[in-house]
């Protein structure tokens, strides 16, 4: 396990967007809801669990710090299923038009953004 992730924590500006995107789409992914407080929650898959508090601000991951996270997603047709739902939940496609291959031609992925700009990548397994 070592230099396995062990936990990453988001600092959000806005948690019921948190739960209706990041929240929906980690269950999609299996994990589950791992802790949940006043002004947060968290999602665990095996030993790695995602934390989003809130906070004050704007989040712009253009700017220095985190710029998205990459999940392994399934075979290109869970990807596919997976993004089709992520619309209805809040997330908005990123670079539809180079769908999938927007990381490279020989790199499937699908590439989504929410309301507050936090961006994750869904990788297909190789």
């Amino acid at each position: 396990m070592r230099g396995q992730l062990h936990h990453v924590e988001l600092r959000v500006p806005n948690l019921d967007v948190a739960r209706a995107t990041w929240g929906w789409l980690l269950l999609e992914l299996g994990y589950t809801e791992y802790q949940s407080w006043s002004a947060g929650v968290s999602y665990i898959f095996g030993e790695t669990y995602i934390v989003f508090e809130l906070a004050s601000g704007a989040h712009d991951r253009r700017l220095p710090g985190l710029s998205h996270l990459a999940l392994h997603a399934g075979a290109p047709e869970q990807i596919e299923a997976l993004v089709a739902k992520a619309l209805t939940h809040g997330w908005t496609h990123l670079y539809p038009d180079r769908h999938p291959f927007a990381g490279g031609p020989d790199y499937y992925a699908a590439f989504l953004e929410n309301e507050d700009r936090f961006k994750v990548e869904l990788v297909a397994s190789r």
